[in-house]
């Protein structure tokens, strides 16, 4: 169990990350460039995952790599950026609270794991937190927004069940390191193509890109894949829940906003569920 509770902690370092992304994104960098705002995010992160990973992909890894690159960074990144300009960073990560259904679900059909029962009631109390704390005062949302946060959670969930299915060999370093880089490349030249140069950033969009990068994306990537190597997809993706739990605690800190008693007491129930799920770990619950 202790094992168990060390990959938790590190697993959780990435929907952390995440969840601080939409807020960062929508007050801190250009809108109008979802391309050079995803790949100003993903090459340099790509880079520093190379430097600590000083390996190639071998064989079956470079179409492997560049699925997932496909997958996660070039359609995930570019998506994610979209809904972080055009939803509230509340209704955005709500959207990213699916993930534990969606990673259940695929984990099931392309991984073989059956989520357990104390799985499944983590994910419905974890839900049930999301609902009460994003559910209150969301005004009139646009919904090409919600559509880009829902397909960018699906491809997302997509991408990390076949990592798992994928697991024959490489590190967890060396998975994100390759897929990120070759989706920051592809991205860096569909960005030139479409949208020409970047916008000049002033010192403040200089640092969010740099957060952005090394932390959102290089730390957050290497988390959640040794997280997905370590522990079932359903567990990982309860995990995630902490995305849209930080997304609201970041607002509320950040801009002053008062939260109501139910939204405390949805965070409450996101916890539970986290704890719910991972505690009905043992150390024999391995990935199917």
């Amino acid at each position: 169990m202790t094992g168990n509770r060390r990959w938790v902690l590190i697993t959780a370092i990435a929907p952390v990350a995440w969840g601080s992304y939409y807020f960062v994104t929508a007050h801190a960098l250009p809108s109008g460039e979802p391309f050079w705002g995803a790949a100003i995010r993903a090459l340099p992160a790509g880079l520093v995952l190379m430097a600590f990973s000083r390996r190639l992909p071998q064989g079956a890894w470079w179409w492997r790599s560049a699925v997932l690159a496909l997958l996660n960074v070039v359609a995930f990144f570019t998506l994610a950026y979209l809904a972080a300009q055009l939803l509230p960073s509340s209704i955005a990560t709500s959207v990213m609270a699916l993930a534990p259904v969606a990673l259940a679900g695929f984990g099931w059909a392309l991984a073989g794991e059956r989520p357990t029962a104390m799985m499944s009631l983590g994910a419905v109390l974890g839900l049930g937190g999301v609902l009460l704390v994003v559910g209150l005062g969301t005004g009139r949302l646009d919904w090409w927004g919600v559509a880009a946060a829902l397909t960018a959670m699906l491809l997302n969930a997509i991408a990390s069940v076949l990592s798992k299915r994928w697991a024959d060999g490489p590190r967890p370093l060396d998975i994100a390191a390759w897929h990120v880089t070759i989706g920051g490349l592809v991205l860096v030249a569909i960005a030139a193509v479409v949208e020409g140069a970047p916008l000049p950033v002033d010192g403040v969009g200089i640092a969010a890109y740099a957060y952005v990068a090394l932390v959102v994306t290089a730390l957050a990537n290497w988390a959640w894949f040794t997280g997905l190597s370590r522990l079932p997809a359903g567990t990982v993706g309860v995990i995630g829940l902490l995305n849209p739990v930080t997304g609201i605690l970041l607002g509320t800190l950040a801009a002053g906003e008062l939260l109501a008693w139910p939204q405390w007491i949805g965070i409450a129930l996101v916890l539970g569920g986290i704890l719910v799920a991972t505690g009905a770990l043992s150390p024999r619950a391995r990935p199917a």
